[in-house]
């Protein structure tokens, strides 16, 4: 089980809090320090049954100067979401071969 997680995120940090409940202990990824790669994101957009564009924090601020209107697809989106991974919606769960999104953060709970 893995947890994409930014520790500065308050609905992150309670994700993760609700798991450790559980007896759970995911291994953690930070994101914004370990940048996913291309594969990675496919791998997980699979996971979570989502198109790129779905994946985007659209409030974001880079995301409003830079991407806002534009139509791109999945891969540009990924390589959008690798030169700016603020942009990446979090926190991100992982149990096997699905995910799901913590947004709320109880639907962590979801997949366990």
């Amino acid at each position: 089980m893995k947890l994409y997680h930014n520790p500065r995120c308050g609905k992150s940090r309670e994700a993760l809090k609700l798991l450790q409940e559980k007896g759970i202990e995911p291994e953690i990824v930070e994101y914004l320090k370990n940048i996913p790669t291309h594969a990675e994101l496919e791998d997980l957009l699979q996971k979570l049954d989502m198109k790129a564009e779905d994946l985007l924090r659209k409030n974001e601020k880079v995301f409003k100067e830079l991407y806002k209107g534009k139509d791109l697809s999945d891969s540009k989106w990924i390589e959008a979401m690798i030169a700016e991974p603020k942009m990446i919606e979090r926190p991100i769960f992982i149990n096997g071969d699905k995910a799901v999104v913590g947004r709320p953060p109880e639907k962590v709970l979801d997949l366990i």
